[in-house]
């Protein structure tokens, strides 16, 4: 006999609300445009730069910025990584730099608290490395003060394991503009406010800094990656070629590494793959071609990585993430059936999906280090040209669902290229990198030079990321069975075995892009499930029995962000309606829709929903790199709904199934 619990009274309700609130947010284009804001040193960043190449930022734009940076500092006087983080000298003292760019006044009273953190926290010298580097085009820290950031490193052969193609695609790509300004000793004029500044943030005098003691000084705060000892030998190596460097080789090396910046502005639009190296590049084209189209180009975009909230302006960790937004929504309209109630939505989604595919590869992509594009999709749009591997993979996993329900399907030819891609992504440990197939060896991790971040020198293989690629494959091989059968049933043979290794021994598995264990546990059931797992293998089972453990006596789940720095579980104090989505979608792929586990997050989430179907903000749920959150916008109106939407619908269907003959 069915259990009376699994279907609450108000499910079918609380569903058709959040569908309703989910359509009413759509974007005219199709697409969900969200916030994907959170990192503390983006925007601060951004009006450096701006003032740097002296983009005229509006009066009311200049007001958003300073109140959205006033909006986040901290009570003791700093600002975090992130908008949850404790206090970094590395954003604080950006952001000090940022207000006053902007026009506040040394007086102003946040900026007098702020130098006074910053006094007790060792001054500007003990920022993370990117502070430093930022601060010193701004003639607030010296060149001498840096660890090398040489150009010459590009024209290695690309055959060694230190070669930059081989680290990570973000990495490198932060890396070879800051090489080029590096090289170049670029600094921006000193104006009388600049030296204002200087005098406030070094109150002791700048001359007096002894720059080689502070090239190793980093502030506690700042530093959560330890400088390895390798790393420490190589930069004493390319310290003493930085003084015996040849003019006609680092020449050569800038114009080589210039041709690269060039040609990467030319596959993204001049978007850039991320925010970062966005602000690099144009302070490179600056100094390289004052007043040039290069530099025009760069200023023509940067406004699209801004974000316009309640809060203020800020800048996003990328230049949205609509399309990654776009699939999940599409996925649990699906769920929903919405093709039956919001037919509108459903064709918008399938346009936005459909027309932000890339269609083809980048030119020359061996010389620029590019893996194959074509057939796969983005993060943001297929302007930005960077395709990854779980993007690919939820683009097709939407591309599919949508097939059935719209006039005009994507093509099926198109729909095998993206299968092409996912394949030819998988690395040899058997599991999914991001943007491309890991190519540099894990010791490259000892020569970290961030300070803050972690895991940034190679693209690993990801639970996320080999969990949707697997579901894909999966998916697609339902629709399309004789279409390369022995490769896919390979790779997901492989991808299985990739997943059992790195379950933890308490059963859950840690994810790297959410927070965290809730978020990776998700993936890996999922990820299991799809290899053709049965709910009754121990791993499963194992996993199961983490999430009910963790499960809050009010039904909910909720990681803090410092879950991901400790890796452990650390709770919120108060359940999360993402994360306990994402909970409820692991349980319910582990066939576990009879359990009171799930009869009760159900609860949560249904009690919590306001009358206009959503929910109400909370913690972040995104991350990158262990150390800095990052806000999605539109998680609150997916996860929810698609969480209940596939209980209603699995509930619905055991119903059916177990009715006696004559019933439904």
């Amino acid at each position: 006999m069915h259990d009376r619990h699994v279907l609450p009274p108000d499910l079918q309700p609380a569903i058709t609300r959040a569908l309703d609130h989910l359509a009413r947010t759509q974007d005219e284009g199709g697409s969900w445009k969200g916030d994907y804001g959170g990192p503390m040193f983006l925007l601060p960043m951004y009006v450096c730069t701006s003032w740097a190449v002296q983009l005229e930022l509006s009066p009311t734009l200049r007001r958003d910025m300073s109140r959205y940076l006033r909006s986040t500092q901290n009570q003791d006087g700093g600002w975090g990584l992130h908008v949850e983080a404790p206090s970094y000298v590395f954003t604080t003292v950006l952001s000090y730099l940022a207000l006053r760019l902007l026009g506040a006044p040394a007086d102003d009273p946040p900026l007098v608290l702020a130098r006074a953190w910053i006094e007790d926290h060792g001054g500007p010298v003990t920022s993370a490395a990117w502070g430093k580097f930022v601060l010193t085009l701004f003639h607030l820290y010296e060149y001498e003060g840096l660890e090398p950031v040489q150009p010459e490193l590009w024209l290695l052969p690309d055959s060694l394991p230190v070669h930059p193609s081989r680290l990570w695609c973000h990495c490198r790509m932060v890396y070879l503009p800051m090489s080029w300004l590096y090289a170049k000793r670029a600094r921006v004029k000193k104006t009388r406010l600049i030296g204002d500044i200087q005098a406030e943030l070094y109150p002791e005098g700048y001359d007096r800094v002894n720059w080689k003691l502070a090239r190793r000084s980093v502030a506690d705060t700042d530093a959560y990656v330890p400088r390895h000892p390798a790393s420490r030998l190589i930069n004493r190596l390319l310290r003493s070629y930085e003084k015996r460097a040849s003019k006609t080789f680092r020449t050569r090396a800038m114009t080589h590494v210039l041709d690269h910046i060039h040609q990467e502005d030319q596959n993204t639009h001049y978007i850039c793959i991320g925010p970062v190296s966005k602000l690099l590049h144009t302070l490179v084209w600056f100094f390289a071609n004052p007043g040039g189209p290069e530099l025009r180009a760069h200023c023509k975009r940067l406004p699209d990585y801004l974000w316009h909230g309640k809060e203020g302006t800020k800048m996003q960790g990328y230049n949205s993430s609509e399309l990654w937004d776009t699939a999940f929504a599409a996925q649990a309209m699906l769920a929903a059936d919405a093709p039956s109630s919001h037919p509108a939505a459903i064709e918008g989604a399938h346009r936005y999906i459909e027309s932000n595919q890339v269609l083809e590869d980048v030119p020359q992509p061996d010389r620029y280090y590019r893996h194959p594009s074509k057939g796969g999709w983005p993060f943001s749009d297929r302007e930005h040209g960077w395709p990854i591997s779980d993007c690919t993979a939820e683009g097709l996993k939407a591309a599919l669902g949508l097939a059935t329900t719209v006039e005009s399907p994507i093509q099926c030819e198109r729909l095998y290229d993206a299968v092409e891609f996912i394949l030819s992504m998988q690395n040899d440990d058997g599991g999914w990198a991001t943007y491309e197939r890991t190519r540099g060896p894990a010791w490259l991790e000892a020569l970290n030079p961030s300070d803050c971040f972690a895991d940034i020198m190679i693209d690993y293989s990801y639970v996320e990321c080999t969990s949707a690629s697997l579901t894909a494959l999966r998916d697609f091989q339902v629709r399309y069975p004789d279409h390369r059968p022995l490769e896919i049933d390979a790779a997901m043979k492989r991808g299985r075995q990739f997943l059992l290794k790195i379950q933890r021994s308490d059963g859950s598995f840690e994810g790297s892009w959410g927070i965290c264990f809730t978020y990776g546990t998700w993936f890996g059931i999922t990820g299991l499930r799809a290899t053709g797992l049965n709910v009754s293998h121990p791993a499963v089972g194992r996993a199961v029995a983490y999430l009910e453990k963790m499960q809050a006596e009010d039904g909910s789940w909720g990681e803090s962000a410092e879950s991901c720095l400790a890796r452990t579980y650390i709770p919120t104090s108060k359940g999360q309606a993402v994360m306990t989505s994402w909970a409820l979608l692991a349980l319910l792929a582990a066939g576990r829709v009879d359990s009171s586990t799930v009869t009760r997050a159900a609860d949560f989430l249904i009690a919590g929903q306001q009358a206009d179907g959503r929910w109400p903000a909370e913690h972040i749920a995104g991350m990158f790199n262990k150390t800095s959150a990052i806000h999605y916008d539109n998680y609150l109106k997916i996860f929810p709904l698609w969480a209940l939407a596939e209980l209603s619908r699995q509930a619905q269907s055991k119903c059916q199934v177990t009715a006696p003959s004559g019933k439904k």
